[in-house]
C-alpha cells in the first residue's frame, strides 16, 4: 500500500512538472492567425448556366415528351475563399471560384456580409479581383510577401473555408517550388506553383498561403485527388499575381506577354523523324517575323528546354509559362540547337495590338468572345490564316473556351465572322424562333454547333 501511494505521489508531481514546461510560450502560428484571419473572407458565387436543345434531336423530344423549351437555365453555387489586400475593399481570389458568377457574396470573420463586385481576372492565370464597399469601416488587410525568396522547408500556413467550414487554419511547410500540373479541365497548365503539405481542400481555393511573418506568399489553388495522394496542395506564387493586379483594377483584365513561335511537343516519333538530339522539350516549327523570339535569335528547328530554369516538356506548358509574365519582361530561355545547348535572353512582347481600344463584344447564347490576339494564337496554336473571334467564356456546355467562331448561319442565311464588329452585327439579326449554327475551328479541326433560339 505504501508503495502504491509513493507511485501515486510521484506521478502527481510529474504531471505538475510537465504542466509548467514553457508556461509563457505563445506559438508564432497563433500570432499569425490572430493578425491574418480577419482579412480572409468566404466567397459565395451564384452561377447560372444555359442549356440548349439541338434542333436535330428536338423533333425526337417533341414526339415523346411534348413541347419543350429550346433553352433553360440551371442555378449553381460556387464556394471558395479570398483575402482583402487593400483598404479600399479589393479582394484577391481564384478565377475559377467566381467564373461566370452573376452574384457574389463575401463574408468576413465577424459575420459581416457584403455584396461583391467582380473587377476582373484571368482564367489561364486563375486569379481574380473583387471589390466590396467598406463604407466607413477600416478593413483589415494582408501584406504581400516575396514568393521568389521562399525556401523549401519554411513554415506555410493556409487559412480558408474548406468544405464550407469557415476560417479553418492548417499548418505545414513549403514542400517544393516551381511545380507544374495540368488543370482539371485540361485547358492548360498551372506553372511555377508552390507545393505545400498544409492541408488544402475544396473551399480553400483563393485563400492565402502565409509565411511565419503573416505575409501572403501564395494563393491556394489546387490539390492532388485524395484517391492518389494526401496533403499535396499547390498555391500560385503571390509574385505572379502582383504582376497583373494593377492591370486588372485599371482595365478588368491582364495584359499578357508574347514570345512569337509556333511549337510542337517533342515526342519519340518527332525526335526520330527530325533527327533531334534531345528526347523532350518544345520544338519550334516556325518563328513569327519581327517577334520577340526572332529578335532574341530563336530559330526554326530549335528545341526549347528551359524557361527561367523551369524545364518545359510540352507546348502547353511553354505557353502557360510565357503568359505568367507581362510585356517587357526579360526571361532566359535555354535551347538545344543541333545538339548544342544555348541560353538566350528574350524581352517578351505585347500580345494585344490595341489593348485600350478593344470593342466590347455582346454576349450571345451564353458565349462571350473577343478578337484573337497573339497570345491566343500562341496558346491554342491558331494559324495566321484562321480569322474570327475566340471564345473566352461559355455557359452552354457545347462551345468551349478557345474555339474560334469564323462563320454563323441564321435560319438559312450565313454570315462571315472576322472580328468583334462582325459578331455584334450578326447576333442582332437573331430573332426568337430562329435556328442558329456556329462554324468553329479548334486545335486543327472544324465543326458546327446548331441550336434553336
Amino acid at each position: 500500500m505504501k508503495k502504491f501511494s509513493i507511485i501515486l505521489i510521484l506521478g502527481f508531481f510529474s504531471l505538475m512538472i510537465f504542466s509548467y514546461v514553457n508556461p509563457d510560450y505563445v506559438s508564432p502560428v497563433t500570432k499569425v492567425v490572430e493578425e491574418a484571419a480577419p482579412s480572409v473572407v468566404k466567397v459565395e458565387a451564384t452561377v447560372y448556366s444555359t442549356s440548349y436543345i439541338d434542333p436535330f434531336i428536338e423533333d425526337f423530344f417533341k414526339r415523346w415528351f411534348g413541347d419543350i423549351p429550346k433553352q433553360y437555365q440551371q442555378k449553381g453555387t460556387s464556394l471558395g475563399s479570398g483575402f482583402i489586400f487593400d483598404k479600399e475593399g479589393y479582394i484577391l481570389t481564384n478565377f475559377h471560384v467566381v467564373d461566370g458568377a452573376e452574384e457574389i457574396k463575401v463574408s468576413l470573420l465577424d459575420g459581416t456580409e457584403y455584396k461583391a463586385e467582380y473587377i476582373g481576372g484571368d482564367k489561364e492565370l486563375d486569379i481574380a479581383v473583387l471589390k466590396i464597399d467598406p463604407k466607413d469601416r477600416d478593413l483589415p488587410v494582408l501584406e504581400f510577401g516575396d514568393s521568389d525568396k521562399i525556401k523549401i522547408g519554411e513554415w506555410a500556413i493556409a487559412i480558408g473555408n474548406p468544405l464550407g467550414f469557415q476560417h479553418t487554419v492548417t499548418l505545414g511547410v513549403v514542400s517544393a517550388v516551381g511545380r507544374k500540373i495540368p488543370k482539371p479541365d485540361n485547358s492548360g497548365y498551372y506553372t511555377n506553383l508552390i507545393q505545400t503539405d498544409a492541408a488544402i481542400n475544396p473551399g480553400n481555393s483563393g485563400g492565402p498561403l502565409l509565411n511565419i511573418h503573416g505575409q501572403v506568399i501564395g494563393i491556394n489553388t489546387a490539390i492532388i485527388a485524395p484517391s492518389e495522394a494526401m496533403n499535396i496542395g499547390f498555391a500560385i506564387p503571390i509574385n505572379t499575381a502582383k504582376r497583373f493586379i494593377d492591370s486588372i483594377i485599371k482595365t478588368g483584365k491582364v495584359e499578357k506577354a508574347y514570345l512569337g513561335v509556333y511549337m510542337q511537343t517533342v515526342t519519340d516519333e518527332l525526335k526520330k523523324a527530325l533527327g533531334l538530339k534531345v528526347s523532350k522539350g518544345v520544338y519550334i516549327a516556325q518563328v513569327v517575323k519581327n517577334s520577340p523570339a526572332e529578335k532574341a535569335g530563336l530559330k526554326e528547328g530549335d528545341v526549347i528546354l528551359e524557361v527561367e530554369n523551369m524545364s518545359v516538356s510540352s507546348a502547353g506548358e511553354l505557353a502557360s509559362i510565357i503568359h505568367n509574365y507581362t510585356p517587357g519582361s526579360k526571361i532566359k530561355i535555354k535551347i538545344d540547337r543541333k545538339g548544342k545547348e544555348i541560353e538566350l535572353e528574350v524581352i517578351l512582347g505585347r500580345a494585344e495590338e490595341n489593348f485600350e481600344e478593344e470593342v466590347e463584344a455582346q454576349e450571345f447564347a451564353g458565349i462571350i468572345v473577343k478578337d484573337i490576339d497573339k497570345a491566343d494564337r500562341e496558346k491554342y496554336q491558331i494559324p495566321e490564316e484562321v480569322n474570327g473571334v475566340i471564345v473566352v467564356k461559355s455557359k452552354n456546355g457545347f462551345i468551349k473556351e478557345g474555339y474560334v467562331i469564323y462563320k454563323m448561319a441564321i435560319s438559312g442565311k450565313t454570315y462571315k465572322i472576322e472580328n468583334i464588329n462582325d459578331w455584334n452585327n450578326t447576333i442582332k439579326n437573331v430573332k426568337k424562333g430562329d435556328y442558329v449554327a456556329f462554324f468553329y475551328y479548334y486545335k486543327g479541326a472544324t465543326g458546327i454547333f446548331s441550336f434553336g433560339y
